[in-house]
Order: structure tokens, then sequence, then C-alpha cells
């Protein structure tokens, strides 16, 4: 397995997102952030909790005894017993973040994907094939507009935002809403999860949906497309991609948004 990675904050900010790769093992996390005059009701806050959480998944992966799921249940519930009762983990806002979990063995490739991080699978076919859970945008769809209909970073967004975020949370793990991983390992019932012959796999890309807002948000490139381009140039020239499109539209007009910039992350695999 050959690897590929990159990851950027946007400016200014603490970066959110974890990667991380092992023989045979990769997993991404986008953390989600709180925004400014939100509480999470955390110490820690969410660079921690996704940086915790992925660094016990990919040294319980590599041991290869548990099922992707089970692995991440384990470690949702490990994870918050490290809070050591000095956050409340009952608050609506506590840390929580989108995983990619990627495994290979001799004959199947093993994946697991929580909330709307997108992980693409290059089976040599016209299309590849795309993994990403919509139930968040579907959600969000509810209650974008007043925020979508501002200047990006504009002082009316940055409030518009909070109430966003805050009006999602009442849809955080709850049936009808979306699910990440958060306090209860019982989200990981709700993950997408599947295997393909390790044979039939010819690359994988693990993207935050800072990284594939280029497609999805901005629709400047396809899926194949932005395998491609990982192929040719890599993802720190996807990342720089993106930061390019997002600079073109600062204030948000052209491809309304919550944050003109997200944290951006992609790794490439080639098998």
């Amino acid at each position: 397995m050959r690897v590929a990675f990159a990851t950027e904050a946007a400016p200014g900010q603490v970066n959110e997102d974890y990667v991380a790769v092992a023989p045979d093992v990769a997993v991404l996390l986008d953390g989600a952030g709180t925004p400014p005059g939100a509480e999470s009701g955390c110490v820690h806050g969410t660079a921690w909790y996704s940086r915790t959480l992925g660094s016990l998944l990919v040294a319980s992966m590599s041991r290869g005894a548990d099922s992707l799921a089970g692995t991440l249940a384990d470690a949702i519930k490990a994870v918050a017993g490290l809070h050591d009762g000095a956050c409340d983990l009952s608050h609506p806002g506590t840390p929580s973040a989108t995983v990619i979990m990627l495994r290979r063995s001799i004959d199947v490739l093993e994946w697991l994907v929580l909330a709307d991080s997108t992980l693409l699978l290059d089976l040599g076919t016209a299309e590849p094939m795309v993994i990403t859970d919509d139930r968040e945008a579907l959600v969000g769809a509810r209650y974008r507009a007043a925020m979508d209909a501002l200047d990006s970073g504009s002082p009316a967004h940055v409030a518009a935002r909070r109430d966003y975020v805050e009006s999602m949370r009442e849809h955080r793990n709850r049936d009808g809403g979306f699910w990440v991983a958060a306090t209860d390992p019982l989200a990981v019932e709700q993950a997408l999860v599947g295997a393909v012959p390790a044979a039939d796999v010819r690359a994988a890309a693990l993207l935050s949906d800072g990284a594939s807002r280029l497609v999805d948000r901005f629709g400047l490139a396809t899926w194949q497309q932005t395998l491609d381009g990982l192929h040719r140039y890599g993802p720190a020239d996807l990342i720089a991609t993106v930061r390019a499109a997002e600079e073109s539209d600062a204030d948000g007009r052209r491809w309304p948004r919550g944050k003109t910039h997200d944290d951006a992350t992609a790794l490439y695999c080639r098998f």
C-alpha cells in the first residue's frame, strides 16, 4: 500500500481534522468545531477529541482482532472515559467527529464511514464507488436559508452560523437526524460499512468535507477527476485547488457555505 496525504487547517484556526496510517490501515476524522459564542461542555476541545479517538482507532485496527464497527464503538467508550468527569458529556455540543476507517487484508478491503466525510474506491470501472452519508446535509437544508443569504464572515453571518449549529445539535445522534462519533457508542450502528475483494481495488481516497467541497459544494470537478488528480499531483494539490476556489468566492455568494475556509484533509492510497 503506497500512501500520500495532506492536511491543512482553515487559515488562522486549529486543525480539527485527524489523519493517520499504519501498514494496511488508514483513518480520517473531521471534528465538528464549536463556533464563537457557542458552548461545548468540554474543557479539552474538538481537536483533542479527533486526535485521541483517531489514535486509538489506528492502534486497535492494526491488531485486526475486531470488526471496524466494534473497534469504533470501543474507542468511543474509551475516549468518553478519558474526559474523567471534567466535562459535561450530556451537553449537545460535546465534541464529535466524522470517521472513515479503511483496513486491507490479503483478501478483503473493509471500510466504515460515519457521517459526511467521503470515501472513494477506484475499482477500475467507469466511475468510482462513492461512500458518504448525506443525512446531515438533508437535515441542514431545513436551517441553512438565513445563513446562506448572508456574506460569509460578516457579523450577521457569524451569528446565523451559530444559530444553525445550535439547531443542528438538536438532531445529532437522534432518530430522524444524523449520526457522528461523540460519546455514545450506539451511534456506530448507523455507520455505513462494507467490504470489497482486495484484488478489485486499485486505489482509495479519504476526504474530509473541507477537501470534498471541490466536488460536492463547488461542482468544479467530478469524483473521477478528483481521483485522477490525486494520482497525478497528490493530495496537497487538491487542497491548494480548494483554497483557490474559496478565495475566489470569499463572501460565499457563488457557493453559500457555513465557513469560507474549512480544515481540509485528503489521503490517497494506491494498491
